[in-house]
């Protein structure tokens, strides 16, 4: 069964064919990074906009890619929730005419879910073999933090989410404080290579009331790099690199404290990576250090947006039997994501 992705749920326009759940025919992802770089971040008007332009040549070369017509789809799938409002309607309203003009069987979908299963794909996560389940998720980006227990590819329990910001968020608004560069998470990463981390020791979150074990929060990380820096300095000197390198430690070591939490209470040892942070050096390399732990994540080019994702876990549901129907509307906001304190 071969089924059409969409993804448009921020800045990427995106459109794959995966074949069965898992072999990828093309992925074809336009970016609009050098639209938005002039406002160091994502400007919804213009991304909407884009979209609006792009879409049918962005389907139109994945299906080229795949060396199909329209007629060799068996299905259609699309991010339907959470992003942003007006770039996940035109994606979706694309998908579902598409879908109606050739009746084809059309399915909406989650699109953080669609991160978790990106390691599915065939050859997504090199030569590791696809996760067994469960296991624990762990979901970075600019929109969402959240550890994650899974049991299937729709069957998501979330353990801890942001109270606040997003770590993806964080790292782009430290980015564009000290004009690192856009996008702030691939700015900061690479700067940080070359400097020192113990250069500022940023504060912890301490979250103990209720049910938080597994929570984060980042709104104060950001304060201290943006206004408090010098309250933290642990050197005489520092440089921009030293800033970086010192943020992105501290932003990375409180996704671990609670993602390592999670791994000791569920006794689960196989952790799964999403999103655009997930495409972190230093996240990476702090779990590869971890001996008990398995660490799974997508190649690159399948940590940030992409539509073979989508088109992977809309085959789930659609041999499921599943369908949506062709009145579903976008939604930009999925509740559990996120948590207030306490």
């Amino acid at each position: 069964m071969k089924v059409l992705g969409i993804e448009s749920s921020c800045d990427e326009c995106a459109a794959a064919v995966v074949e069965d759940g898992a072999r990828i025919l093309s992925n074809v992802v336009a970016t609009q990074i050098p639209f938005h770089a002039a406002y160091e971040g994502v400007v919804p008007e213009i991304a909407s906009r884009m979209h609006t332009e792009w879409i049918y040549g962005v389907v139109k070369e994945a299906l080229d890619q795949a060396g199909l017509t329209s007629g060799g789809i068996d299905g259609v799938a699309v991010t339907a929730r959470p992003g942003m409002l007006g770039s996940l309607l035109v994606g979706l309203s694309f998908a579902k005419a598409f879908a109606w003009s050739l009746n084809l069987p059309f399915i909406g979908v989650d699109h953080m879910l669609a991160h978790l299963y990106a390691s599915r794909l065939d050859g997504a996560a090199g030569d590791e073999p696809p996760p067994e389940y469960p296991f624990l998720g762990l979901l970075a980006s600019g929109g969402h933090s959240i550890i994650c227990r899974v049991d299937d590819f729709d069957g998501v329990t979330v353990l801890g989410t942001t109270i606040d910001d997003a770590v993806g968020e964080a790292f782009d608004k430290v980015a564009k404080y000290y004009g690192f560069g856009y996008p702030g998470g691939a700015a900061i990463d690479k700067l940080a290579q070359t400097g020192d981390a113990s250069a500022f020791a940023f504060p912890m979150p301490n979250l103990y009331k209720g049910e938080h074990r597994y929570d984060l929060s980042y709104s104060g990380l950001k304060t201290a790099a943006i206004n408090q820096l010098e309250q933290f300095r642990s050197k005489k000197t520092a440089n921009l690199e030293d800033i970086a390198a010192s943020f992105q430690k501290t932003a990375i070591e409180i996704l671990l404290r609670s993602l390592f939490r999670a791994a000791e209470d569920t006794k689960l040892t196989t952790i799964v990576g999403g999103g655009g942070v997930a495409a972190n050096s230093y996240l990476r390399s702090r779990l590869a250090e971890q001996p008990e732990l398995r660490s799974i994540f997508p190649r690159l080019d399948l940590c940030g947006d992409n539509g073979a994702m989508i088109a992977g876990l809309g085959y789930q549901y659609l041999i499921r039997g599943d369908r949506s129907p062709l009145n579903t509307t976008a939604s930009a906001r999925v509740r559990t994501f996120k948590r207030r304190y306490p």
